[in-house]
C-alpha cells in the first residue's frame, strides 16, 4: 500500500524544476560570453517539459495504479540573435567594430528563475503534505 501516493508524481516535477533552475543559472552565467568554443557568442538555452504516464504497480485487485509526472522533453537553444553593440576595442569585434552579444535577457531570466523556485517549493510542501498525512494515517492505526 502506497501511503504517499503524490511522492511519485512530486518527486518528478522536482528533478524537472531542478534541471531548470540550473539552465537559468548557465544562462546567467553566459549572459557575457561573446565567443564560445564554436567562436560565436552563447545562444539562451531552454527546457521543454511533458507529461508523463507513471506506472506506481497493481493494487489488491490486480489492476495497474498510474499517476501523472513531468519529464524534460527537450533542452532547445533560442536562435533569435543577439544585439550589436559598437566596440571597436572588443576582442570580437567585426572588421566595422560590432560586437554580437548573447541573446540572454538578465530580467527574462530571473523572472524564470523565480517561477522554477517557487515550483519547485510548491512540489516540496506537496511531499510536506504527504508526510505529514501518511504519519496521521499511521497514528489512527495505533
Amino acid at each position: 500500500m502506497n501511503l504517499m501516493p503524490g511522492i511519485d508524481s512530486t518527486s518528478s516535477a522536482l528533478q524537472a524544476e531542478k534541471l531548470r533552475m540550473d539552465i537559468i543559472g548557465q544562462n546567467i552565467a553566459n549572459a557575457h560570453t561573446t565567443s564560445g568554443p564554436d567562436g560565436k557568442p552563447y545562444q539562451r538555452q531552454m527546457v521543454q517539459f511533458e507529461a508523463k504516464l507513471l506506472e506506481l504497480g497493481r493494487d489488491q485487485n490486480g489492476q495497474m495504479q498510474t499517476a501523472q509526472g513531468v519529464n524534460v522533453r527537450s533542452i532547445q537553444t533560442d536562435d533569435t540573435p543577439g544585439s550589436l553593440v559598437f566596440n571597436p576595442g572588443h576582442p570580437d569585434a567585426d572588421d566595422k567594430g560590432m560586437v554580437r552579444l548573447p541573446n540572454v535577457s538578465l530580467t527574462h531570466e530571473m523572472v524564470d528563475l523565480i517561477s522554477a523556485s517557487r515550483s519547485y517549493e510548491a512540489n516540496l510542501q506537496v511531499v510536506r503534505t504527504s508526510k505529514q498525512m501518511a504519519q496521521q494515517a499511521l497514528k489512527i492505526g495505533k
